[in-house]
């Protein structure tokens, strides 16, 4: 069962080898962490200080405590410190667990975390773990947890107590001597030996392979012919020949040019009807207006006392006579014979 831990709690350890993992999560602008581990007598300080193991002393001289060093995992990077608590000297109380940002501040450090797992189990699920979290974000390292003796056995304590002035001045603190004087042998002011591990290459075979500046790849010179053609068909029509229509790919529509404006003539302006002018010296006729008792005549105005002449007349335009019929207008009937006058004019 893992136990998830909070500030200040402890648990005991059945396991006498004991592998403390520090993980973080790495990224742009996250600093490597480094894991080291100072072992403390009975006034809670070094016996010597070949109590400090750290990245250029990895190993204790009893051969109890080391440092395994840094590894990449699914969840980020690793560094690690493995004690067999069965083997470490009765004088040694205290064991502390200290991680470190190599003189940069802890709130650029995301998601530490110290695991703990039994070492003689393979592939077992640890044992606990406690979110490193610092107080201030100013840190430069910080004391994640101790491993210390409670009668004849060993706990864990999570702790998370921090430090600004870096591993230095934590090993200060707890009785390491650091000699600062010019030409001093120390071994806190060596390079530190194993930087974080790279990321492995991929092993997608599919992916693209490293090729110099000056050659590249099959790839790359495809997508380069692609861009070349983007940028041809994208070219204005302006900027194209005026004897070659314009480039245009499978999947881009033809693009429809309006028709030219054609100036064409105003029909011609209709004349406005002219209106009836009136008779010379007469005077229009108004609309027929009723008669006071009288139903009004079918066309024309009555005559005074007379009848009104056959429609013929009308549309010939002939005029009624007074009590007489209209004549005929038109060529003679060759057959017209004039009736008898009388009797004086019928012969003998």
């Amino acid at each position: 069962m893992t136990h998830a831990m909070l500030k200040g709690s402890n648990v005991p350890l059945q396991a006498t080898t004991v592998r403390a993992v520090l993980r973080w999560t790495p990224g742009q602008g996250v600093p490597d962490v480094d894991a080291s581990a100072l072992l403390l007598g009975p006034d809670d300080r070094v016996r010597s200080d070949e109590d400090f193991v750290f990245y250029n002393q990895p190993r204790h001289p009893s051969g109890q405590v080391w440092r395994l060093g840094k590894k990449r995992v699914a969840e980020g990077l690793t560094d690690t410190i493995q004690t067999d608590l069965s083997g470490v000297e009765p004088s040694v109380g205290r064991i502390l667990l200290v991680a470190s940002a190599d003189g940069v501040a802890f709130d650029r450090v995301t998601w530490l975390r110290i695991l703990l797992y039994d070492a003689a189990a393979a592939d077992a699920e640890p044992l606990a773990y406690f979110d490193v979290k610092p107080e201030t974000g100013q840190e430069t390292a910080l004391i994640c947890g101790e491993l210390y003796r409670r009668g004849e056995g060993w706990k864990f304590r999570a702790l998370g107590e921090g430090y600004s002035n870096g591993l230095k001045g934590l090993a200060t603190d707890f009785g390491i001597s650091v000699d600062e004087s010019e030409g001093a042998d120390d071994p806190m002011s060596a390079p530190r030996p194993d930087p974080a591990p790279p990321a492995p290459a991929p092993s997608d075979p599919s992916a693209p392979s490293q090729s110099t500046p000056d050659q590249p790849t099959p790839a790359q010179s495809v997508s380069a012919q692609s861009v070349s053609a983007q940028s041809v068909s994208a070219q204005p029509v302006s900027a194209q020949s005026g004897s070659a229509p314009p480039v245009v790919g499978p999947d881009q529509p033809t693009a429809v040019q309006p028709l030219p404006e054609v100036s064409r003539p105003l029909p011609p302006e209709q004349p406005t009807g002219v209106p009836a002018q009136p008779a010379y010296g007469y005077p229009q006729q108004p609309a027929a207006q009723p008669g006071y008792g009288y139903p009004q005549p079918a066309a024309g105005r009555s005559g005074y006392g007379y009848p009104q002449a056959p429609a013929a007349a009308a549309v010939t335009g002939a005029q009624s006579g007074y009590g007489y019929p209209q004549p005929v207008t038109g060529a003679p009937d060759p057959d017209f014979r004039l009736p008898p006058q009388g009797p004086q004019f019928l012969g003998r």
